[in-house]
């Protein structure tokens, strides 16, 4: 006599907290490496990887270092873009720009002014 065991695959909610949590867990390592400047954000948005295809532009833009939501609002009001927005529903012309935008944002940095602020500061 043979006997064949049948292999019962988990069920489907368990199949769903296990994917959440490789999601969860791949997402916080990324956040983690931006914040230490192991990763640049730009190439998260250009590369769009398998764990940040869900992730709100929002949630990488203020793992930045420095980047806090009112940071964030402004930058991206300079594009008509959502904070909800996720990455992997940027069209390529949409992931370009936002690349271009946080380039020049770092360079303004480092040369010590902000990017959104064009206006003089002194007065008369």
């Amino acid at each position: 006599m043979n006997a064949t065991a049948t292999i019962v695959p988990a069920p489907q909610y368990m199949r769903a907290l296990e994917r959440a949590n490789k999601v969860r867990l791949a997402r916080a390592e990324l956040k983690r490496r931006v914040s230490v400047d192991e990763l640049d954000a730009a190439e998260v948005i250009l590369a769009c990887p398998w764990e940040a295809q869900s992730m709100a532009v929002a949630d990488l833009l203020m793992s930045q270092r420095r980047w806090g939501q009112t940071r964030c609002r402004k930058f991206l009001a300079q594009i008509p873009m959502s904070e909800k927005k996720t990455i992997g529903t940027m069209t390529e012309r949409q992931r370009r720009t936002l690349a271009a935008m946080l380039c020049s944002a770092d360079r303004g940095r480092a040369a010590g002014a902000t990017p959104w602020v064009t206006g003089s500061l002194t007065t008369a």
